[in-house]
């Protein structure tokens, strides 16, 4: 893939993931960095689990990346709460 094409895969799976998990997003650079990670966490993830894609192509991709936001998001809510101190 091409950068362009990362940089696509990465805002929209971003953009879906913020929606998803109730937000607004982060930007549009914040949302690219977002998906760009949930790629590489969602490709391990299914790679692990010796799962696929339920599309071919590009939107087997942006599937992909976007299980692999969500769960970063996930992931960074619960960090974020657990940072959080409550008095």
């Amino acid at each position: 893939m091409d950068v362009l094409t990362w940089l696509l895969v990465g805002l929209i799976a971003g953009v879906l993931a913020s929606f998803l998990m109730g937000g607004i997003g982060y930007g549009i650079i914040g949302d690219i960095i977002v998906g760009i990670v949930g790629a590489f966490l969602g490709g391990w993830l299914f790679a692990q689990m010796a799962w696929t894609a339920p599309f071919a192509g590009l939107a087997g991709v942006i599937f992909v990346a976007f299980i692999g936001a969500v769960l970063l998001l996930l992931i960074l809510g619960a960090i974020r709460r657990a940072t959080v101190r409550r008095y």
